[in-house]
């Protein structure tokens, strides 16, 4: 089962790739980021605590492209402005 901290680590390294791309911004979305660290779809997931750490890196001119209803949702997409 992933950890907070495995979610920040591996957003902060699409981030990173991002910019060394020279991309002005990159999308991520929660499901996708949850497949990438593992555990995502299975009856123990860790949507909530994916989602949250994409919540926690956002900074002024991030936004929200799409939230689910719960808000805590696998098409969970934000847009994170680069460079950072």
């Amino acid at each position: 089962m992933p950890k907070s901290e495995e979610f920040r680590i591996e957003l902060e390294r699409q981030i990173a790739r991002a910019e060394v791309r020279g991309l002005a911004f990159i999308e991520v979305i929660s499901g996708e980021l949850h497949r990438n660290v593992g555990g995502y779809p299975g009856p123990d997931h860790r949507m909530p605590a994916c989602c949250s750490v994409m919540r926690a890196e956002m900074r002024g001119g991030d936004q929200i492209v799409h939230a689910p209803p719960s808000g805590q949702g696998a098409t969970l997409r934000i847009r994170y402005q680069l460079p950072r």
